[in-house]
């Protein structure tokens, strides 16, 4: 039973000490076209982790839109990778001139982090 709790209190260390990276195509996507988005997780020392991700645009009123997969209609909601994950987003005409916000959520293990990154398609 020990063990059992040392494993558990290592696990959780090592969930809420990890490092996320939001790599994209730029603040200024044009719209109708492919804007690719990177996003990595690895621990402490760079190793590469397992997590879940979400990923959102907020518009100015505040208002969170899912995003959809670059190739499919499955929104980016809660989906588990390793290590890096990317897609890309194809910003509407309607979005066009208007600033936004594209959100991630990364969760390893309880942990999580909100990757924030403002935008205004053009």
């Amino acid at each position: 039973m020990r063990l059992l709790a040392i494993v558990a209190s290592v696990v959780a260390v090592q969930a809420a000490s990890f490092k996320s990276t939001l790599t994209t195509g730029g603040h200024n996507p044009v719209i109708n076209t492919r804007w690719p988005y990177a996003v990595k997780v690895v621990d402490g020392k760079g190793r590469p982790l397992r997590a879940r991700i979400s990923v959102a645009v907020v518009d100015p009123l505040g208002t969170v839109h899912p995003t959809q997969y670059y190739a499919n209609t499955k929104y980016v909601t809660n989906i588990p990778f390793r290590g890096t994950f990317r897609d890309a987003v194809k910003w509407p005409p309607d979005s066009k001139g208007y600033p936004l916000t594209f959100r991630v959520t990364v969760k390893v293990g309880t942990a999580k982090r909100v990757l924030k990154y403002d935008v205004v398609p053009r």
